[in-house]
């Protein structure tokens, strides 16, 4: 049975995007095995794709070497026949050389000439998503990539979230909105908290349950934006794992959020969303998903990939009113 290693990236949203590759490794080879060295906060997303047979935490963190430890860890995994490396990094692929794998199949990066013997050239014009850059690796170095290109699709647990909307006393019986305000990058990616509290004030006043989600980074965020409506809100940032998070998430009616994780993470759940694009592109990490509708106002100044606007104003996002994200939703939601 042939074996492929996939080191998979260290954004939750990027390894979401990354499910379109396995699904292609997996169409070339079905009875092969597909095994993801990934950062542990990104096993639950890897856990949740069918083609995965085992997802195994990578321990070693960003700009952690410990040369003579990676060694020792990949020297100890199984044997694989290949190894696709997803990050462009010299770390990422230390472990596949380390562990011997003969296939080492990756895109230019750091000078990583011989870690990486199966190197491919990026075509940025070819190839101007995540997802296909991804997906692309699983053909033959040279061939055109074939569209269009599976959609991410993460499993859902009914026994899981039942169990979650019991564990937090969640009230289920109405329509959800899950909102998800925070985005790790920076704040020229976040919509601002007034406005978030501005739209689930709103949704509120409409007879549906608002749900904040984000990690215990977003908690400042989601607390401004539950304070805005009164603390009408059931704010969970923070509390939930993200296993818990993505059960959360399949319950929603309508979902909310930054170009962030959670967007990608929703969008692979196939919920309908309004995704809000500020500094990013919807062009290269878009969500995936034709119940997804993307907000943005498109200014000169955009996009500018910038953590924090260069401008100082960061209009992209203070002047994208709440109303136009309503009149996105209202298009994606049988609540209306």
């Amino acid at each position: 049975m042939p074996r492929v290693l996939v080191v998979g990236p260290s954004w939750i949203g990027d390894a979401v995007l990354s499910h379109p590759l396995l699904v292609r490794l997996k169409e070339r080879d079905p009875e092969g095995r597909i095994d993801v060295l990934a950062p542990p906060w990104a096993l639950p997303v890897y856990r949740r794709m069918p083609e995965v047979a085992e997802a195994i935490a990578n321990p070693f963190g960003h700009g952690d070497l410990r040369l003579g430890e990676r060694r020792r860890f990949a020297k100890a995994l199984p044997r694989y026949d290949r190894a696709v490396v997803l990050p462009n990094t010299i770390k990422s692929a230390l472990i596949p050389w380390h562990a011997g794998i003969p296939v080492r199949t990756g895109y230019r990066g750091e000078m990583r000439y011989g870690l990486v013997n199966d190197l491919r050239a990026l075509d940025e014009r070819a190839l101007p998503s995540i997802a296909e850059r991804y997906a692309a690796l699983a053909q033959p170095a040279g061939e055109a990539l074939a569209r269009p290109v599976p959609r991410p699709r993460l499993a859902i647990d009914e026994a899981a979230r039942r169990a979650t909307a019991s564990k937090y006393r969640l009230d289920t019986s109405r329509p959800v909105a899950a909102l998800a305000p925070g985005a790790e990058y920076g704040p020229a990616k976040r919509w601002p908290a007034r406005h978030f509290a501005a739209l689930a004030c709103t949704l509120i006043d409409r007879g549906e349950s608002v749900w904040l989600l984000g990690s215990d980074k977003d908690a400042p965020i989601t607390a401004q934006v539950d304070a805005g409506t009164g603390g009408r809100c059931v704010d969970l940032a923070g509390r939930t794992s993200l296993d818990e998070a993505i059960d959360l998430l399949s319950l929603a009616s309508r979902v909310v959020t930054n170009d962030s994780g959670l967007m990608h993470v929703a969008a692979a759940l196939d919920r309908p969303m309004a995704a809000i694009f500020g500094s990013s592109s919807p062009a290269f990490t878009p969500p995936l998903s034709p119940r997804a509708k993307v907000v943005t106002l498109k200014l000169d100044c955009s996009p500018c990939f910038q953590r924090v606007c260069p401008l100082g104003h960061t209009n992209c996002l203070e002047t994208l009113e709440p109303a136009l994200v309503l009149e996105a939703l209202e298009g994606q939601s049988p609540f209306r």
